[in-house]
């Protein structure tokens, strides 16, 4: 019989140690990538999950920094309030408990016993019911809401915020005559403003977790909101909270405060006097001012009307908006409320764009002074009411005297107002200068206030720009800026040539009482001479003193200004029956501290429109308020004083 060899062969060997060693092999190698996953890669992870076994967290809330105004006025504080929460896992327990201590307490009365004098005894469905009544009473939250809290599987769950203390007094009463802990409460904070609607969409506010929204609040959140700390205590085996002694506290750091450059005082009566002047024109779109040291950009005042309350943001707060709103069906009431409560949150100085009008014109004088394009004391110019230009079909430009102004000299058609000199100018100007002046006054770039949502001007740009866009151009059309843009632009142009930065905010304080921060003046560029500045002060102080009662004119007050009126544009087109009405002054006005713009948007056409009907007596009457409380006395020339009424005594 032949035999056959069965000792394997030192290649069936290496296939046989291959095939049983190469999966080892790489399962090794998946549980050593593993581990290293474990121990590296979701070491964090991990970690966070046994410590979240082993140890629990309660947040110490940290105080918020207060805003004050140049004064130390307060404007924003924080005050203690309370978090109401509830312990699901040891409500449970505790509510057996009683169960058991109410059937007793009960068989003892069915017993015949005698229990001592006010001792309770109920079930507990009725106690939990009547638990489930006071919390939903006092923290105006539903029964099954907190029905549903109770069931929870967990030791933490915040029923309400923002509890004022007596409520919460009301309710640790309740529980502690129960001797329960499972519902208790802990340490938050309430925003206050003090002065309700006082500078609204500047200052801003916080929502119901202390963030801030809008204004002042939501742009140094960062500072204001502090560091909260913590408050960590170990669990035992079975998960439940260790005494106090097996806790670390970590403690909170307050936040910092605000001072700012707003004087309450200004700010009142920038308010008070928007407010007569939107309901004397029925103004439809809003109305708004500021007011800004013309050297160094800090704003003084800064208004739009219809303000809003602070203290309770989604009130809508005009009342014929609100009328409006509750006149509507019910199922177009919630977009439109949404729609309105926004709109009165958002500060129309710096997040809206209108056509300056005529205001623009000192660009332009500015401009053209500089480039001694214009000799103010020999040049004259004729308007005969309209300017064509050649085209197919052609172009006509009107002045706002259609029968024209005739020949004058360049101080009379400023005060004049007078669009077809001004046409004139720029033409002398030339595209390329105005477009580079135009970008110089800032008028063509946010201008970094420190407020947040400002936005920047649509404007024609050199590129596209013809003689009738530069025609246009030159007495305020065809762009759009904003109210911050212009006023800070004008301000160049009056302040001895320097474009400045605008801010809100002076310094910034820690809780300790420390100067963390300072904002002085920023000085972004020099635009034109001094000596020009002073020439474009002297052309303006003229527009108020020849124009009289339809200017910013004040007995005893050195003051320049301008006003304007434009088409106002609405879903991107030019409106010929909306217009909005504007107005800028300043003063001293040989040394300019306080400059103010103050801008209508839409007023009613049949009670009003003209920039020097609707905002210049407005303005006129915030600058004679300011001047008075800044300090400045009235200096009479000769004829003003002879003008003066000044009362007689009754001799007898």
């Amino acid at each position: 019989m032949r035999t056959v060899d069965c000792e394997p062969t030192t290649k069936m060997t290496k296939r046989m140690l291959g095939g049983v060693f190469l999966p080892l092999l790489l399962l090794a190698v998946g549980v050593v990538i593993k581990l290293i996953n474990l121990t590296v890669s979701d070491h964090q992870t991990y970690a966070e999950m046994a410590n979240n076994t082993h140890f629990t967290n309660k947040t110490i809330t940290a105080g918020r920094g207060a805003i004050y105004d140049v004064n130390g006025e307060p404007l924003a504080w924080s005050a203690t309030v309370y978090k109401v929460f509830i312990d699901p896992k040891q409500f449970q327990k505790e509510m057996s408990e009683i169960d058991e201590v109410m059937k007793d307490r009960q068989a003892k009365l069915n017993a015949g016993e005698t229990l001592p004098e006010n001792t309770l005894v109920t079930t507990r469905d009725k106690l939990e019911d009547e638990i489930v009544q006071l919390l939903s009473e006092k923290l105006n939250i539903s029964e099954d809401t907190i029905l549903t809290a109770m069931e929870k599987n967990t030791q933490y769950y915040v029923l309400q915020t923002q509890v004022e203390k007596n409520v919460a007094d009301e309710i640790m009463e309740f529980f502690d005559k129960l001797n329960m802990n499972s519902i208790t409460t802990e340490e938050d904070s309430k925003r206050y403003y003090p002065q309700n609607e006082l500078a609204a969409q500047v200052i801003g506010f916080t929502n119901s977790d202390g963030n801030g929204q809008y204004g002042l609040e939501a742009y140094y959140d960062e500072y204001l909101s502090g560091v909260n700390g913590r408050v960590t205590t170990a669990k035992d085996g079975l998960g439940n909270t260790m005494p106090y002694r097996y806790s670390t506290t970590y403690e909170a750091q307050d936040g910092s405060s605000l001072y700012l450059t707003l004087d309450s005082t200004l700010q009142y009566y920038l308010e008070k006097n928007l407010e007569e002047m939107s309901k004397t024109y029925e103004v439809n779109d809003r109305s708004c001012g500021i007011i800004m040291n013309a050297k160094t950009g800090a704003i003084y005042a800064m208004a739009t009307y219809p303000s809003f309350d602070l203290n309770n943001p989604s009130q809508i707060f005009d009342e014929n908006t609100a009328h409006q709103l509750n006149s509507l069906p019910e199922e177009e009431y919630q977009d439109a409320y949404i729609s309105a409560r926004e709109m009165q949150w958002k500060n129309k100085a710096i997040t809206e764009l209108y056509i300056p009008g005529s205001v623009f014109k000192i660009f332009t004088t500015a401009m053209a002074i500089e480039e001694k394009d214009v000799n103010p004391d020999t040049d004259y110019f004729n308007c005969t009411g309209s300017v064509t230009f050649a085209g197919n079909p052609p172009t006509t430009i009107h002045c706002h005297l259609l029968s024209g102004h005739g020949m004058q000299t360049f101080s009379e058609a400023l005060t004049n107002s007078c669009n077809p000199a001004f046409m004139e100018v720029g033409k002398r100007v030339g595209i390329h200068k105005f477009c580079q002046y135009f970008s110089a006054f800032g008028l063509t770039e946010r201008t970094g206030i420190d407020l947040p949502s400002e936005i920047s001007s649509i404007y024609m740009p050199e590129k596209r720009m013809g003689q009738i866009e530069l025609a246009s151009s030159s007495f305020g059309q065809t762009n759009t800026m904003t109210p911050i843009e212009m006023i800070t632009g004008i301000a160049a142009s009056i302040n001895g040539g320097y474009l400045v930065e605008p801010h809100v905010v002076n310094k910034i304080v820690s809780n300790d009482g420390n100067v963390i921060k300072t904002f002085g003046t920023n000085i972004k560029r020099q635009v034109i001479s001094e000596e020009s500045s002073a020439e474009v002060r002297k052309l303006l102080q003229a527009v108020v003193d020849n124009n009289g009662g339809s200017n910013a004119y004040i007995k005893g007050y050195a003051i320049g200004g301008k006003s304007g009126t434009s088409q106002k544009v609405i879903d991107g087109k030019v409106s010929s029956d909306h217009y909005v009405a504007s107005y800028t002054c300043f003063a001293p006005a040989n040394d300019p501290e306080i400059i103010m713009l103050v801008m209508a948007d839409d007023p009613n056409p049949n009670i009003g429109y003209y920039g020097s009907k609707v905002t210049a007596p407005c303005a006129r009457n915030i600058m004679e308020e300011s001047l008075k409380y800044l300090g400045y006395y009235p200096e009479y020339t000769e004829t003003e004083y002879k003008e003066l009424d000044v009362p007689v005594p009754l001799l007898l």
